[in-house]
C-alpha cells in the first residue's frame, strides 16, 4: 500500500508558442550590410598597415643608400691597401733575400764591387759643345 502510485494529472498538450515569422528579406539585407562593413574595415586596416610600411621604407632608404656608399668607399680603400701591402711585402722579401744583398748595397750606396770596373759614358756631341763654348770667349 505504500507503493508509489503514478500521479494522475491530466495530460494536456503543451502549447507551442507561435513565433511571428520574420521577414527574411531584412535578414539578408542586414547580413549584406554587416559583410560590407567588415570588408570596409579590413580594407581600411590594410591601407593603414600599407601606409605605415611605405613610411618606414621611405625613412630607411636614405640610410640604406648611405651605408652602400660607405661600403663602396671601404672596398676601394681595401683594394688600394692590398696593392700597397703587396708592394711592401715584395720589397721586404727582396731586402732580406741573401742573394740580393750585394745588389741592394750597391743601389743604396754608390760603392762598386771591387771586381767590377766603373764605366762612365760620355756623349761626344755634348763634350764638343762644351769644349767649343769654353774655347770661344
Amino acid at each position: 500500500m505504500n507503493a508509489i502510485q503514478p500521479s494522475s494529472l491530466p495530460v494536456q498538450p503543451i502549447q507551442k508558442r507561435r513565433v511571428a515569422p520574420r521577414p527574411k528579406r531584412h535578414l539578408r539585407q542586414r547580413s549584406h550590410q554587416v559583410m560590407a562593413i567588415e570588408a570596409t574595415a579590413k580594407i581600411a586596416v590594410n591601407l593603414a598597415i600599407s601606409a605605415a610600411a611605405v613610411s618606414a621604407l621611405m625613412q630607411l632608404l636614405p640610410y640604406h643608400w648611405l651605408q652602400q656608399d660607405k661600403l663602396r668607399e671601404m672596398r676601394t680603400e681595401i683594394k688600394q691597401m692590398e696593392g700597397r701591402v703587396n708592394a711592401l711585402q715584395a720589397k721586404f722579401s727582396r731586402n732580406f733575400d741573401p742573394s740580393q744583398a750585394k745588389t741592394i748595397m750597391q743601389q743604396q750606396s754608390y760603392r762598386v764591387d771591387p771586381s767590377q770596373r766603373q764605366i762612365v759614358l760620355i756623349n761626344p756631341d755634348a763634350t764638343e759643345a762644351t769644349t767649343q763654348s769654353q774655347s770661344s770667349p
